[in-house]
């Protein structure tokens, strides 16, 4: 099993400006890169991948050695196939007939990532493993930067990267051979049916609290966003008010982190087979289309109320909760199983009579033919349990 270590560093300052150039120098190079592609593709009608690029890396740093020549040369081999990969994106949406997206380029605050390929080459893990009190890592063209390592990481370290959020560097290591660590079979199993008012209701009647982070934060948020609008652009304040706004997106984020994975192992230690929706929901929270009058306008679409509920949807974070979810469940031996949601709001888990009038308010279900009822996202994960549960048992007599 593959897992992810994500730890704090600590830097100096002299550390803390190298980083900064190791970034500007990789997100040159990936721009370069870029342009590099454009014009050869629009002047001379040559398409410029990966290899062809790689192979010219090495001239780029022997004539710049104080530059790009000072960092690793495997990291800058990686951010070329990070372009590369948004090329092989760009052409796979457009073969399939989406919104294709073309490669952009990143600017200041828009790349925030290096990555070494290999512990070893141009990096090192644990580089002062005698060091009594502190662990670090050694990255090349930047020195040993001390890690806040905050718990012990399991299998053996693959990449290495470093990570800017807001005023802080991260580390984050990606590591094979992960032992799972099974936990004690409960017999018990459990369906969740998402949802605003509550993060997660499930079968058995629980209500997991939606903390709402981005709308308790929303007062501080606001009036750190008016203040860096009115900072002069280019000036040294607003790049101070910028920090300051990334800073408490950074903490709105850790928040919404630490809560999903309080809930996640919750659940996991709870039950054998939890069952989810299969939400998509990139399309719950995607703007409603503009209908055209004839006259200039546009009709009414309803995507002032849809905003308010994709704003609540994303605050929920169902997305990062079911990814960790899906993490811990593999870790503990669990059984996780996603169903189709269609109608397990409007179903009755008593009589199976689907109607959009059996739920009457957003909390309540009364059936309309056998007149059960119950809480409304109660009623829905019943449903969602059963239907998992009639998948499991397809497949296992498959």
């Amino acid at each position: 099993m593959r897992r992810s270590f994500k730890f704090l560093v600590r830097p100096t300052a002299k550390q803390a400006v190298a980083l900064t150039a190791c970034l500007d120098d990789h997100r040159a190079l990936y721009n370069g890169a870029l342009e590099h592609r454009r014009s050869a593709y629009s002047q001379a009608g040559v398409t410029i991948r990966y290899g062809d690029q790689s192979v010219e890396l090495k001239e780029i740093r022997a004539v710049d050695p104080g530059g790009q020549g000072r960092w690793s040369f495997s990291s800058q081999q990686t951010t070329l196939r990070r372009l590369d990969k948004a090329f092989a994106a760009f052409f796979r949406r457009f073969k399939a007939g989406d919104k294709p997206g073309y490669p952009r380029f990143k600017g200041r605050g828009w790349f925030d990532t290096v990555e070494w390929p290999r512990d070893g080459d141009g990096c090192r893990w644990d580089s002062q493993p005698h060091y009594p009190s502190a662990t670090y890592v050694r990255l090349q063209g930047i020195g040993h930067v001390r890690v806040h390592q905050h718990r012990p990481i399991r299998g053996q370290v693959k990449t290495i990267s470093i990570k800017r959020e807001g005023a802080r560097w991260y580390v984050v290591l990606s590591c094979d051979d992960v032992p799972t660590q099974p936990l004690p079979q409960t017999g018990a199993v459990v369906g969740l049916d998402m949802g605003v008012a509550s993060l997660v209701t499930t079968s058995d009647g629980d209500h997991l609290v939606n903390p709402r982070h981005l709308e308790t934060s929303a007062e501080h948020l606001s009036v750190a966003q008016q203040d860096l609008a009115r900072k002069k652009r280019g000036s040294k304040r607003r790049r101070k008010a910028v920090v300051r706004v990334a800073a408490l997106h950074a903490k709105i984020r850790r928040q919404r982190l630490d809560g999903a994975h309080k809930a996640a192992l919750g659940l996991a230690r709870g039950y054998d087979v939890i069952v989810h929706e299969a939400l998509r929901i990139a399309n719950m929270t995607k703007a409603p289309t503009p209908k055209p009058d004839g006259a200039g306008g546009h009709l009414p679409n309803g995507a002032a109320a849809k905003s308010g509920l994709s704003k609540s949807i994303l605050d929920a974070g169902w997305g990062v909760f079911l990814r960790i979810l899906g993490h811990k469940a593999e870790s503990a031996g669990r059984q996780l199983i996603a169903v189709d949601p269609r109608n397990t709001s409007r179903t009755c888990a008593r009589c199976g009579h689907c109607a959009k009038e059996n739920r009457p308010s957003q909390a309540r279900f009364r059936c309309t033919a056998c007149g059960h009822q119950a809480h409304a996202d109660v009623n829905a994960a019943v449903n969602i349990l059963r239907a998992g549960l009639a998948l499991r048992q397809g497949v296992q007599v498959a």
